[in-house]
């Protein structure tokens, strides 16, 4: 095949797995507008919305050029790859977003969408898939991740752990003794169509990750990553129905479609490395981890509506060492080490720049509402108007 076909073809690839991986913008939208009370809804659109906006933007004009450096490929349009790596950087910030609902208002988690798009993320990009600031230093990372249960969902899950420790629980969620306050979700029916559009969105966010088409050996890479992404997200799903059939004696919907997406976290860093068996077992951990990991945060008093700690954090630890574990390769500098050493290096450095910007945010304007706003709805105070306003609200 000439340079020039392959090249045109790529570029379709790559576009198309842009397009999938945009599916989940209104996936990450519909699952938390499910998740959150009917009061809350229109906030949380609208903090999506402000995110997609806001961190593309930011992306563009400063954090690509931190990430990569110049606009430069030879094997697909280079503004192909701008857009495919664009479309990566919301979801780091709708991980976060969505752990604080119900309780943090939108113009400073959006200012929050900014740096971490113009700056953070890039910098936890350049160290691992981009230019490589750390290369020939003693902190050179030799992580593999293909496309990103680290760099992506731990970065972003770290981000929500520190915010959640400025912003602390939802009014009433924790009572005396350790008790729990179940908030119930307002529309299961959304919650079902954001998860599986999420998983769809997953198949452009791993195969096109790959990076080309254009060969037998990578239509076949290609069609493997797909194959073992799918797989691990129906393992994670199984197994976190099987649990809660097993320790509740119920099916609870809201952590069967958590099981399916901690498998696919786990799944993302090395989709492209497995046999056709082995995501069955690495998603199906995945599914444990977050019916597991639930309880263990709510224990801890870290309100996370979504469940995003469970699903993004732990999954994308997880998955990172999954890679070493089932995977390792000394030769091509795939190691249990490596992958602990990124796992580690990225933790740190994602959760204190997270926390000090978030912590300097707090301290010019507020990242949570007051109790009296909170107890009313953000979708009255921060946006004037209500997702369903022919519905009583519930306090």
């Amino acid at each position: 095949m000439s340079h020039e076909i392959s090249y045109i073809i790529d570029t379709l690839f790559i576009i198309f797995s842009f397009v999938l991986i945009i599916f989940m913008v209104p996936g990450f939208a519909m699952l938390e507008a499910g998740i959150v009370r009917t009061k809350n809804v229109t906030a949380v659109l609208m903090i999506n919305t402000m995110i997609y906006a806001f961190a593309s933007f930011a992306f563009l004009i400063i954090g690509y050029h931190i990430a990569f450096g110049a606009f430069e490929n030879e094997n697909m349009s280079k503004w192909a790859f701008v857009l495919f790596q664009m479309a990566f950087v919301g979801k780091v910030i709708n991980i976060m977003s969505g752990g604080v609902s119900e309780r943090a208002r939108i113009i400073p988690l959006t200012i929050f969408a900014v740096i971490m798009a113009a700056f953070i993320y890039p910098l936890v990009v350049n160290i691992t898939w981009g230019s490589n600031l750390l290369q020939n230093t003693i902190f050179n990372l030799s992580i593999y991740d293909l496309a990103g249960s680290t760099v992506i969902h731990s970065t972003g899950g770290w981000a929500l752990l520190a915010a959640i420790f400025i912003i602390g629980p939802r009014v009433h969620r924790y009572g005396k003794n350790g008790a729990v306050r179940v908030i119930p979700a307002s529309n299961i029916p959304l919650v079902t169509l954001g998860a599986f559009l999420l998983w769809i969105g997953w198949f452009g966010f791993n195969g096109g990750s790959v990076g080309s088409i254009t060969s037998k050996e990578n239509a076949d890479l290609v069609a493997l990553t797909i194959l073992n992404t799918n797989t691990a997200g129906l393992s994670g799903a199984i197994i976190a129905g099987a649990l809660m059939l097993i320790k509740y004696k119920k099916l609870d919907i809201t952590m069967v479609l958590n099981g399916a997406l901690g498998g696919l976290v786990s799944i993302t860093a090395g989709p492209d490395l497995y046999n056709i068996y082995q995501p069955i077992l690495i998603g199906a951990i995945g599914g444990v981890l977050v019916v597991f990991a639930v309880p263990v945060f709510d224990k801890f008093k870290l309100d996370d509506p979504v469940g995003a700690l469970s699903v993004h954090l732990v999954n994308g630890i997880w998955g990172t060492l999954a890679v070493g574990i089932f995977a390792s390769n000394p030769e091509e500098g795939i190691t249990f080490i490596g992958q602990l050493q990124g796992v580690i290096t990225i933790a740190i450095f994602a959760f204190i720049s997270s926390y000090i910007v978030l912590f300097l945010i707090n301290k010019i304007m507020p990242l949570r509402i007051n109790h009296d706003e909170e107890q009313e709805g953000l979708d009255v105070n921060e946006c004037g108007l209500e997702a369903y306003p022919e519905f009583k609200r519930a306090f």
